[in-house]
């Protein structure tokens, strides 16, 4: 009989064992939809880059006794994609949580597709004022135009400026961009001159340029990528035209300066992310990119590694409350983010709307370098 309770309690303690060891193996997965080719390829890239630091650091970590997947899946900044993965996630039952796309056209396409079917999205970049209205499934981490043109609007008088010339990439960020700091300038009392549009894909804007300097305004306001910026700043150069130019914080990127080279100087934007800034946390992550990548991590790495961030801890507090995670536990953990400690500064989600409550810093190029107004 002795012998018959030891086997007994042997075999339970394996079987308490076996399911300890089952339990640590347990997978949740998240979902990235991003553009790995077209168009927009070099910031999905940018944006997987920082997302496999942050996993590979969170696994490491062992906050809970459970391992995270991240599902990439490549839209190709192309809404019709966006909605054929948003489907796909859905259809996939591992996924809790989504996290993407770049552009706010793309992301509020796919965004109804995961708002039919409950699942939370948070992109990093989408800043259209629209996204987050889509549902109450949709969150971001990045400031919308509705807040930076305004801020930078208000910095632009505050330096003397009264005239602005507008041009913008005609898509659903770009008309927000321009709206909204057309917008500003006229309650703040200045004068817009001009507002003009371009193509996506376009790369010369001579002919843009030179209807707006005809007006002479003191500012050149840029709603548009890094790409873009560069060769419109080059243009600007060539035709002598002697504007002060504004840009997003699209523009805040090494490949700015790479590209435009001193055509750059004296560019002003605002921007959440600083690789030279002396926190811990921002200096441990510019350090892991480049040794991981080669290179200096943008705003747009920065945006992404944060994302991933938001999306792990409340994967975290959802696990926390019942290991078997669910899509709403994870929605409802997003909700109550509050600061968090990221590498573009603190972020908590606004309770009512679930914008982003962040900061904004000044920054200029000079030298073809970026450097911070204080």
């Amino acid at each position: 009989m002795k012998r018959f309770m030891i086997i007994a309690m042997a075999a339970a303690l394996f079987c308490m064992g076996f399911a300890g060891a089952a339990a640590a193996e347990k997978t949740i997965s998240l979902g990235y939809t991003l553009p790995l080719t077209g168009e927009h390829a070099q910031y999905g890239e940018v944006f997987r880059n920082s997302a496999k630091l942050r996993l590979a650091e969170f696994n490491k970590s062992g906050v809970i006794p459970a391992k995270v997947e991240i599902k990439f899946e490549d839209s190709k900044s192309d809404p019709k994609e966006a909605r054929n993965i948003a489907t796909k996630f859905l259809d996939d039952k591992s996924v809790v949580g989504v996290i993407g796309d770049f552009t706010s056209t793309v992301s509020m396409a796919a965004g109804r597709v995961y708002a039919k079917g409950k699942m939370p999205q948070l992109s990093q970049t989408a800043s259209h004022p629209d996204y987050v209205k889509v549902s109450k499934w949709q969150f971001r981490n990045i400031t919308t135009q509705a807040f930076e043109g305004p801020f930078v609007a208000k910095w632009a008088k505050e330096l003397g400026f009264k005239t602005f010339g507008i041009i913008a990439i005609q898509n659903d960020w770009g008309i927000s961009a321009a709206e909204n700091f057309d917008k500003a300038v006229k309650a703040n009392g200045g004068t817009v001159t001009s507002l003009e549009y371009f193509n996506p894909g376009a790369r010369d804007y001579r002919a843009i340029l030179t209807k707006i300097s005809r007006k002479n305004p003191d500012v050149i306001y840029a709603c548009m990528m890094y790409e873009e910026g560069a060769m419109l700043m080059q243009q600007v150069q060539q035709l002598g035209i002697k504007s002060t130019i504004f840009a997003t914080s699209s523009l805040y990127s090494p490949k700015t300066l790479e590209l435009a080279g001193d055509a750059a100087n004296g560019l002003y934007l605002s921007t959440t992310f600083m690789p030279t800034s002396p926190l811990p946390h921002v200096q441990k992550f510019v350090k892991t990119y480049k040794a991981a990548y080669g290179a200096s991590p943008n705003m747009f790495a920065a945006q992404a590694f944060d994302a991933v961030g938001i999306m792990l801890d409340a994967v975290v507090r959802a696990y926390k409350k019942d290991p078997n995670v669910t899509r709403a536990a994870v929605r409802d953990e997003l909700a109550k983010t509050k600061d968090f400690k990221g590498v573009t500064g603190g972020t908590t989600f606004d309770p009512v709307t679930r914008e982003p409550v962040k900061s904004l810093a000044r920054m200029q190029v000079k030298n073809v370098k970026f450097e911070l107004i204080k």
